[in-house]
């Protein structure tokens, strides 16, 4: 395997699409032979069946063959779609390397929650976001994992497991792209709560009984019309039997229509964890989490992949009965009944297994996307956590942000624990201290995930986040921003008396008020993080608010970020320097718009 990741995914996708070439010439090859065979069948059966021209013997090796050919195709269309999907791997793979990869993926949008503390404010979800940028999950359980490691962090024993786990998975790229190429074309929109929820409800039918009974009544069905075809019994003794078994269905018939059709789309996503399972089973891992893992699926006596597959054959015979001339013979023989009674016999003995077949899937493609990245982006070290001290400490060197294009993100070192525990950063409009602060953040997210961060090096204590970036008013709440702001401050408080110390990261603190207030205001809130133990950034272009900074003392230093400003051009450079701005730019940027503000 190419240590270089451009090289490697571009040989691989053009291997890729010769392949899918070939095979899309071959589907067509397939689909004329069997449309021919199926009219020979046609043919053979005028011919034998209705002119006497044959024998009836001549339709049986030709359907024979037809069958063969059906099941055949539907492997080989099966295995043109995984093939397609290692094509789409490599493109998105190419892609996040070439950063062009915004719009392309799964957003999380459906992760997001405007409460969390950080999830808004750092672009956690959503169109180019962090998970964007991550997952490669083809289960609705994979994507669960990330999104719900995303929204908080592990503690350094588990991050160093996963980093451990990701550096073996990265370098197992058949393995990776196997994950990737296994899911379904169509996704199964079952949430992992609703198909445990589906594994463990009671039942509806009363299966231990009734499958005897309903077998009693098939068995009888079969028994008199087979007497009757040998002139044993009368007609009116079937035809008794075949009305009391079509009786017995249609009572039956809501419940199984329930049990069936409700059975249909947890199958499917079930379907998908058994082909990820059975690659999983194959593989060798040294790292403890992946054995730990792995070990679960290869020593159950009750084998997962086995009893999904049951499941979905299960499924699959109830969908026989809606072919029409199946129709008939499903209704005698009570089909729909059976396959219900089956599926409830199904759930009471694996439905408790399904929640840890979901976690082991859901951990192994969480850990994929992670590997993934960061065969991608070899350059990103992992970050050294180490236990906190008396105060935390965050401590990077040439951080930038990991969703910003390489070519044109500008690195920068950030200090912040023991002297000082806050760092107060002024600039004008524009000069980077916002993204400054999503910068910091993202990558301490990335940090507590266990994935490799964008810096040169990352040096960090456990530490909870908790961001006002994102913080807006809201006309259906009668809320202001300021009473917005002051309202997540206030669930920030709580999460700093907590035992692990808070990283929190202010933009703009209380600028939705009078300027004394505001300074004020923020004083006193920062005095009371320090006090707790927290550090963090807050940004201004207030100067008036860069002095908390003098005041705070060892605590607090000033940071700024400079522009220039002529012929009418605003540039930055966005490098952080020491010390406070001395002047802003909001004059010259509404005189560069054409507002006349010089009266």
């Amino acid at each position: 395997m190419s240590k270089d990741p451009h090289r490697y995914h571009s040989t691989q996708l053009s291997a890729c699409r010769v392949r899918v070439e070939q095979l899309n010439l071959l589907d067509i090859w397939l689909s004329r032979v069997r449309l021919a065979t199926a009219l020979a069948l046609v043919g053979l059966a005028f011919a034998s069946l209705w002119e006497g021209w044959l024998s009836i013997w001549w339709l049986l090796p030709v359907g024979v063959f037809f069958i063969v050919l059906v099941v055949s195709h539907d492997r080989f269309i099966r295995t043109q779609r995984i093939v397609r999907r290692r094509v789409r791997r490599h493109e998105m793979g190419l892609a996040r390397i070439e950063d062009r990869w915004i719009g392309m993926g799964e957003t999380g949008e459906r992760f997001n929650d405007e409460e969390h503390p950080y999830a808004c404010d750092l672009n956690i979800f959503g169109d180019g976001s962090l998970f964007q940028l991550l997952t490669t999950a083809q289960t609705m359980a994979g994507e669960e994992t990330l999104a719900r490691w995303l929204l908080g962090g592990a503690d350094i024993e588990t991050v160093h497991g996963r980093q451990k786990s990701v550096r073996e998975l990265s370098v197992r790229q058949n393995l990776l792209e196997d994950l990737y190429a296994l899911g379904v074309d169509v996704r199964a929109e079952v949430d992992s709560s609703q198909l445990v929820t589906w594994a463990k409800r009671q039942n509806l039918l009363a299966t231990a009984g009734l499958r005897v009974f309903a077998s009693a009544l098939s068995i009888t069905v079969v028994t008199a019309i087979s007497a009757w075809l040998a002139g044993l019994v009368p007609g009116v003794v079937p035809l008794g039997f075949v009305l009391t078994n079509v009786g017995v269905g249609m009572f039956y018939r809501r419940a199984v229509n329930r049990i069936l059709h409700g059975s249909s789309e947890p199958s499917r996503e079930l379907e998908v964890l058994a082909t990820v399972l059975e690659r999983l089973d194959r593989e060798s891992f040294k790292t403890d989490q992946l054995k730990q893992l792995s070990g679960y699926i290869g020593t159950q006596t009750d084998n997962p992949t086995r009893s999904i597959r049951q499941l979905s054959y299960l499924i699959q015979m109830h969908d026989w009965q809606h072919n029409l001339l199946f129709a008939p013979v499903a209704a005698v023989m009570l089909w729909g009944l059976h396959c219900a009674a089956a599926v409830e016999a199904w759930r009471n003995r694996h439905g408790d297994s399904v929640e840890v077949w979901l976690r082991v899937v859901g951990e192994f493609e969480a850990l994929a996307s992670i590997a993934s990245h960061h065969f991608s982006n070899p350059g990103d070290p992992f970050p050294e956590l180490v236990p906190s001290g008396e105060v935390p400490i965050y401590e990077a060197e040439g951080l930038t942000h990991p969703i910003l294009p390489r070519a044109s993100a500008v690195a920068n070192d950030i200090a912040i624990g023991g002297e000082p525990q806050l760092c107060v950063v002024s600039g004008s409009n524009m000069s980077g201290k916002t993204t400054l602060l999503r910068t910091v953040g993202i990558n301490a997210v990335m940090a507590f995930v266990g994935a490799p961060v964008r810096a040169r090096r990352l040096q960090l204590s456990p530490l909870v986040i908790g961001a006002t970036l994102h913080v807006q008013d809201s006309l259906l709440k009668g809320q202001s921003r300021f009473y917005a702001e002051i309202t997540r401050l206030r669930r920030l408080v709580d999460l700093a008396k907590g035992a692990t110390p808070l990283l929190f990261l202010f933009d703009e603190l209380f600028h939705g008020t009078n300027s004394h207030d505001r300074v004020a205001g923020a004083s006193g809130i920062l005095h009371f993080f320090l006090d707790h133990r927290s550090i963090g950034l807050v940004t201004t272009h207030d100067l008036a608010l860069a002095g908390i900074a003098d005041r705070l003392a060892s605590k607090a230093i000033n940071v700024h970020f400079e522009d220039q400003f002529t012929g009418g051009e605003m540039t930055f450079d966005y490098h952080l320097r020491s010390g406070r701005a001395t002047r802003s730019n909001a004059l010259a940027l509404m005189t560069a718009v054409g507002l006349d503000v010089s009266r």
